[in-house]
């Protein structure tokens, strides 16, 4: 049985990285991203976890574990958390506040793995031994050379799914997806992602359209804010074609209400957001629903959970994380015949930071 173990110390730090090129989806366009690290330190034992957000993150992170995290035991994992939960109340439980406490949660997690030098995908129950990753980019900022040399190269690589973004210039979309299809060939499954931009009627019409392609995959066709018309293109989209979302989701109450609203067909989370804590309250819903969940972004914070869920079905293997988290961190998982597996040899989610490769990039 493992003694009391205080957190003896934290670290916050954020690093900006440019893209490789501009990008851009249905409703935005960026040239940068930033990882929020955080390391929970407990005697000689150190767990990391980290978020995709904004710098700004970062210090509400810092000033959360001076406050509520350092000097407790870590075994009270579920305490700090409602304790984080409630320091926040007048902030707003989303957006900068709750990818403070993602990161947060997924420290607190790696650490607990870490002090028993175990997996963390061990410590959670493991389901399966590795699962399968969907190529992400495909930015509707890029040309079309750019779009066949990325999606077609995952597809040689031996990813069997392949997402592109659309909802930029609707009129040109079908061609774009043409375009696509041809790249990777008819035995791998293209995937849609319009990050809210259509409307529904447009969401229908191309959903349509998309199917000439064998289009399988069709993610936030609408704003995933507007359930009812979430729900409405999931009612009427071509059969076989998935009506996806949940991305935005930091608390379980979010899910909830997306599975009530019968809004998709597979929902989404991202332990960056809601935190590891928040992608197994999804879980369970799905667990409940019947429906299937798929991880969205940051595929090595994801790995071990999703590993550990009996309803994941893939994880999103989204090409500026995957250029961030090769460069950053020591124990990534490079895919192997379209999965991704933990390395079991190494305790907690597996990762160690490359101090030397990541400390340029850090404000």
């Amino acid at each position: 049985m493992l003694s009391e173990c205080k957190i003896t110390s934290s670290s916050v730090r954020a690093f900006t990285v440019p893209t490789d090129a501009p990008e851009a989806d249905g409703t935005c366009k960026w040239d940068k991203s930033t990882l929020v690290l955080v390391q929970l330190t407990c005697g000689s034992t150190r767990g990391l976890g980290y978020t995709y957000a904004d710098v700004s993150t970062a210090k509400l992170a810092a000033t959360l574990n001076a406050e509520l995290v350092e000097g407790r035991d870590a075994s009270t994992h579920a305490a700090i958390l409602q304790s984080l939960y409630a320091r926040v109340r007048n902030l707003g439980i989303s957006g900068i506040a709750m990818m403070a406490i993602s990161a947060i949660d997924n420290a607190l997690w790696d650490l607990r793995a870490h002090r028993l030098e175990t997996p963390l995908v061990n410590l959670l129950g493991r389901v399966r031994d590795g699962i399968a990753v969907y190529g992400s980019g495909g930015f509707t900022s890029y040309n079309d050379d750019q779009l066949r040399k990325q999606l077609g190269g995952w597809a040689q690589e031996g990813l069997r799914m392949v997402k592109m973004k659309v909802g930029t210039q609707p009129e040109d979309d079908p061609r774009r997806v043409r375009v696509a299809r041809e790249a990777i060939g008819p035995a791998v499954q293209l995937f849609v992602d319009a990050n809210g931009a259509y409307t529904q009627t447009q969401a229908l019409r191309l959903a349509n359209e998309f199917s000439a392609c064998n289009v399988s995959w069709f993610e936030e066709p609408v704003s995933a804010d507007d359930r009812a018309g979430m729900r409405h293109v999931r009612e009427r989209a071509p059969a076989g074609m998935d009506i996806a979302a949940g991305e935005y989701g930091y608390t379980a109450w979010y899910f909830r209400t997306m599975l009530e609203a019968q809004a998709v067909t597979v929902l989404q989370a991202d332990s960056t957001r809601c935190g590891m804590s928040g992608f197994l309250d999804a879980a369970a819903l799905c667990w409940a629903a019947n429906l299937p969940l798929s991880s969205h972004c940051a595929p090595s914070q994801h790995l071990h959970v999703c590993c550990a869920v009996p309803r994941a079905i893939h994880m999103e293997y989204f090409h500026d994380h995957v250029r961030i988290e090769r460069m950053f961190f020591d124990g990534f998982c490079e895919p192997h015949e379209g999965q991704m597996a933990p390395d079991l040899s190494r305790p907690g989610v597996g990762l160690t930071l490359k101090e030397s490769d990541a400390r340029k990039y850090e404000v």
